[in-house]
């Protein structure tokens, strides 16, 4: 054998050679690439997270920004236009409204979270304990809830305020409680879905407690509901608070969230006053923005399913 020749090629097979042809047809000479989708993002959900997140912001450090305090009287005009030194004009006492939205901030977002936190953490946690025990326990869970889901909320919040007068921590326990069993009721169908499927089951084989099952087992496969009714309940809350302070049943002076501010600049509504329009303003972008966010997570998951 001539060394300068080379040993010909060992022959394919009539499969292997329709399929090398098939992937020349495809691909040329260059070996395929894999193609990896990256999933995108919804501009909805980025811009409501912008705007959420700048009102939490503004909720922590926003009276620490405010240019005035929030009972200074800074102004003789009152319901005064927008300008350089005031922002958002001026209120009927001649008060800054930019300063007083900032001081309001706390008010209507921190006390808004913190009932949204403890309606869905206790109904979350009553709704593992009725779909993990079933049974009287789930029958008397259930019935109680039923009864308070039946009271309407702005008619519970009425008879709280005028049984034991307004306050914060009086705000704050009447809003968990009158959302608590419509995060319950959705929790607790979760659960029982979560409850049937096989590694729920495997886990009770091994004789795990029920601890263990409720919050590492089911919990973790039903964040994205819980996650979407927190969202839902968060906006319920807020426009809650809102309304009551606008009946003037809220937080109260020389304290104001933003639902008072409305209230008491309600009569520059006529002349288009930036005290009355601010606020209101205020409390829709805050409520649009976390629908946005809301309806991204819905987005998202629909993706996921036709991946």
């Amino acid at each position: 054998m001539n060394p300068n020749t080379l040993p010909p090629s060992p022959k394919l097979s009539t499969s292997g050679a329709r399929a090398e042809a098939a992937l020349d047809v495809a691909f040329g000479d260059k070996p395929p690439k894999v193609v990896r989708r990256r999933a995108k993002r919804p501009i909805s959900g980025a811009l409501g997270l912008l705007i959420v997140g700048f009102w939490l912001l503004m909720a922590l450090v926003g009276p620490w920004l405010a240019p005035h305090g929030a009972n200074a009287l800074v102004s003789f005009e009152i319901f005064g236009p927008i300008s350089l030194e005031y922002p958002l004009g001026t209120d009927f006492l001649g008060r800054d409204i930019l300063s007083r939205l900032l001081h309001g901030a706390p008010y209507t977002i921190g006390v808004a979270l913190a009932a949204t936190v403890l309606a869905c953490l206790f109904g979350v946690v009553l709704g593992l304990v009725a779909a993990a025990s079933g049974g009287w326990i789930d029958a008397a869970i259930s019935r109680t809830q039923d009864a308070l889901i039946a009271i309407p909320n702005k008619i519970f919040a009425l008879i709280m305020v005028a049984s034991f007068g307004s306050s914060v921590p009086l705000l704050l326990i009447m809003a968990a409680f009158a959302y608590m069993p419509g995060s319950y009721r959705i929790a607790r169908a979760v659960a029982v879905n979560v409850m049937t499927m096989d590694f729920v089951q495997v886990a009770r084989a091994r004789g795990e407690a029920m601890p263990y099952i409720m919050f590492i087992e089911v919990l973790p496969n039903m964040l994205r509901p819980v996650l979407t009714d927190f969202g839902l309940r968060f906006v319920y809350v807020v426009l809650l608070l809102s309304a009551m302070s606008f009946l003037g049943l809220g937080v109260q002076p020389p304290d104001a969230d933003w639902g008072s501010l409305v209230r008491e600049n309600i009569q520059g509504l006529g002349e288009g006053a930036p005290a009355v329009l601010a606020p209101a303003v205020a409390i829709a972008t805050l409520t649009v923005g976390v629908n946005l966010i809301i309806d991204s997570f819905g987005a998202r998951a629909k993706r996921e399913m036709e991946n």
